[in-house]
């Protein structure tokens, strides 16, 4: 804690008032504008039988709370990752975790198996693919000369999501079918989704929050150094690991809900650090909020950029994230 941490409420407010502001947005705006009223109706009395209301439960608010959880368990996975690894560059996206979890599922889908394909599995074998890649991120790091050093970290990162990314293409090139279905899930578009795709990864949520919220005071304290956090009573490896299963499964959530989305556990960690300095659990709300309301601004941006047709969500994420990418590089590695 120092002379900043009392913004924290401040930062707070402004986020859940911006969300608010991004969900009445969300809500009211599109190719049909409704009003607050009309949009009352609908979240407290919702009638299946009237278009309007269909229009904003099943469709609108189900695009917003996809977005919303999405950009949460990125924000999280980045905030996480950079504190274990101790890497600013640090990402789902850059770490392989986005592109194992694609190939995995995609993979799955090849198979054509309806039990893999179910939405309560799909959340599970986009982490384990996920966690699969980033593990041999570090693996590959740690036999180099260098060992986990942010460049050969990173580096790794970059090279082995790359050849992940062309297996998902191959894969893609032999089965037509699943080309067809997935091509905008891989551009990271939040779209053609149901409730019950939402229910089924809510149990995986709550898991994933509720240990990183337990694990982040650990991995706080081991972000001082190996020899520092084992002197304060800190099982390292055992924290990692944890720290790693958290990291998995809110990449694993994502990945599943909206396909690989990029750069959103870059930019709001590095966004946070820059704000304030809170506690561990604090940080993680922080990053979370930021997350949700990132991505939510990224999909409207997405849906009313362009007049005649909408953008996949994850195309605006990296137009943000490169340039902030680069920007970061540079100055750390300079």
């Amino acid at each position: 804690m120092n002379a900043r941490s009392p913004s924290l409420p401040w930062v707070s407010v402004t986020l859940i008032l911006l969300l608010t502001l991004l969900v009445f947005t969300e809500l009211s705006v599109g190719a049909m504008h409704f009003s607050l009223e009309t949009l009352l109706h609908a979240l407290f009395h919702y009638q299946p039988t009237l278009f309007s209301d269909r229009i904003i439960v099943d469709i609108r608010l189900l695009h917003l709370v996809v977005a919303a959880v999405v950009g949460a368990c990125l924000a999280m996975a980045g905030h996480l990752l950079q504190t274990i690894i101790g890497n600013p560059l640090g990402e789902p996206h850059i770490f392989g975790l986005n592109a194992g979890a694609s190939l995995a599922v995609v993979a799955c889908s090849a198979l054509g198996n309806a039990l893999l394909l179910s939405p309560f599995l799909r959340p599970l074998i986009a982490a384990i693919g996920g966690g699969a890649l980033f593990s041999a991120v570090l693996f590959a790091a740690y036999l180099s000369r260098q060992g986990l050093a942010v460049v050969t970290t990173t580096l790794c990162g970059i090279t082995l999501s790359a050849f992940a990314a062309s297996l998902t293409s191959l894969l893609l090139l032999f089965n037509e079918q699943t080309l067809q279905s997935t091509l905008l899930w891989l551009n990271g578009d939040i779209a053609g989704l149901s409730w019950s795709a939402v229910y089924a990864i809510l149990p995986l949520f709550i898991l994933a929050v509720v240990v990183a919220f337990l694990v982040s005071p650990a991995l706080c304290v081991l972000s001082l150094g190996e020899q520092v956090a084992e002197g304060l009573g800190v099982r390292v490896l055992r924290s990692r690991v944890i720290g790693l299963c958290a990291i998995a499964l809110f990449c694993g959530i994502a990945v599943s809900l909206a396909g690989p989305i990029g750069f959103v556990g870059l930019i709001v960690p590095n966004m946070v650090r820059q704000l304030i300095t809170v506690q561990p659990r604090s940080a993680l709300w922080v990053n979370a909020l930021m997350g949700a309301v990132l991505l939510l601004a990224a999909d409207l941006c997405a849906q009313h950029l362009l007049e005649s047709q909408s953008l996949a969500t994850g195309t605006v994420t990296a137009l943000l994230g490169a340039p902030v990418f680069v920007g970061l590089a540079a100055r750390y590695f300079r």
